[in-house]
């Protein structure tokens, strides 16, 4: 042990490992405007070179970091640069990126104050800057936590806490046997992650109370049924294929006077509420009780920052509780209390820079620009034969189909061995789809050109292939 910690004591010390490890950073950053947005078949195969036994014997840091960056990063999705339109990934502000590698070498953990002072003054002051960017009520309380699915948990578990509490029943002590019956509500194209946090909070998804949507996918405000204090109806900030918005304005001040708690899942599309061009598709939204986004979708924050933001301050601490005889509760904010997980890193550090860099124009011009380049791709493929768009185009999401679902599946799959972009598919109202994320701040006009190009060269090829079958 001595021998090994005499050399890991030498490598904490040896400035030319960390440097060596940002020098390729910044190597695969230079190149992630123009290198193709998928790893190549080669760089897949190779990553072969990882199956291997664990080493019995401790080995040589300067190897490890080489043999990473060399298999490595050409196996990497190059989801930072202009041309990655799937799963509504985000790229990254590079003063984000730049704070989340200064914080790696503090190597924080937020769960107190007293771990970490700067971690706790840094969640406070975001906090703020949300309550005001989004115009939530002041009493407002925030958590930071992997992302979206674990904010809609936890607000689907404050909505718990207190849908119970209203009926006298104390959750903590009773759990869920032999409880008062909690109504779910919500539209038939809920996000799965919605589902996962029905499921996790043992609501049960057979329980839902299912709500028609029209068809871009917005709830109908006359089929949700009457509501009360056991209720909870979950509503969504941008449709994950047609990025379409409830009505909050409608739907959420009657919502909140029947008595029922409302959570909004709006992992990318909350952010539309932050912009000036786009405000009036979060109109309403204040009335609800609890929010939950993403900061590495449309914010483009590193990756691994959710936020849950509730109004009721006693239901959030109380859902997450915890306690233990070696707690020590800060004079300011301990992060725990706000978070199912006690230890976690401070990926607070990253997420203040962001707003920080951006302010409120900046972020109102990137998100205000993914809608453009959105309404821009949206217009070019609709001019091309054999394309549809489907979807009035409102933030971020295009979708796009071609005369069958078969030719449909074949595009995609060319356009991914293109790797000039990349899209994905899905499924809207039966049919397969491309679906189009652009959720990117790099994105630019020439991107979309180029990508509607590689669509169009997908289709050709498809197109080619299928004649040559009939023929």
């Amino acid at each position: 042990m001595k021998n090994l910690q005499k050399q890991m004591l030498s490598e904490f010390q040896d400035e030319s490992l960390f440097k060596k490890a940002e020098s390729f950073g910044l190597e695969f950053l230079s190149q992630a405007l123009d290198r193709n947005v998928y790893p190549t078949e080669e760089a897949l195969e190779n990553l072969s070179v990882f199956d291997e036994e664990l080493p019995e014997n401790s080995g040589n840091a300067h190897d490890v970091i080489d043999l990473l960056h060399k298999h490595g990063s050409p196996a990497a999705v190059t989801q930072v640069g202009g041309r990655y339109f799937g799963f509504v990934n985000g790229s990254v502000v590079p003063a984000g990126l730049a704070a989340k590698n200064l914080s790696i070498f503090w190597d924080q953990n937020t769960a107190m104050q007293v771990l970490s002072p700067i971690a706790s003054k840094l969640e406070t002051v975001v906090q703020n800057w949300l309550i005001q960017l989004f115009g939530l009520p002041e009493r407002t309380v925030a958590g930071f936590v992997s992302g979206t699915s674990m904010a809609n948990f936890c607000g689907l578990a404050a909505a718990r806490y207190r849908v119970l509490q209203n009926s006298g029943w104390d959750f903590n002590e009773n759990g869920l046997f032999g409880a008062p019956k909690i109504r779910v509500v919500t539209g038939r194209d809920a996000h799965s992650t919605v589902l996962k946090a029905i499921a996790l909070n043992g609501l049960g998804k057979g329980n839902i109370e299912w709500v028609d949507v029209d068809n871009e996918g917005r709830i109908i405000p006359e089929q949700i049924p009457e509501l009360d204090n056991h209720t909870i109806l979950i509503l969504q900030a941008g449709n994950v294929n047609s990025g379409s918005f409830d009505d909050f304005n409608s739907i959420c001040k009657k919502a909140r006077e029947q008595g029922a708690w409302i959570h909004i899942d709006g992992a990318f599309g909350l952010w539309a509420g932050a912009t000036t061009q786009l405000k009036h598709l979060t109109k309403g939204f204040e009335h609800a009780n609890s929010w939950a986004v993403d900061g590495h979708k449309t914010l483009n924050t590193p990756y691994d920052s959710g936020i849950i933001m509730c109004d009721d301050q006693e239901a959030l601490m109380s859902s997450l509780h915890m306690s233990g005889g070696y707690i020590i509760q800060g004079k300011d904010r301990d992060g725990m209390y706000f978070t199912p997980e006690m230890s976690r890193r401070a990926r607070i550090i990253e997420l203040w820079a962001t707003l920080k860099y951006l302010g409120r124009k900046g972020i109102d011009e990137m998100v205000t620009n993914m809608h453009k380049r959105s309404i821009q791709f949206a217009n070019e493929i609709a001019k091309e034969d054999g394309f549809s768009v489907l979807n009035e185009v409102v933030f971020n999401q295009v979708i796009v189909q071609c005369e069958t679902d078969d030719v449909t599946d074949k595009v995609i799959e060319e356009v991914q061995n293109l790797r000039e972009c990349w899209v994905g598919g899905s499924v809207w109202k039966g049919r397969r789809i491309i679906r189009v994320s652009i959720c990117s701040w790099v994105t630019s006009e020439e991107d979309i050109s180029r990508s509607v190009k590689s669509l169009i060269k997908a289709k050709k090829i498809v197109d080619d292939q299928m004649s040559m079958l009939r023929s």
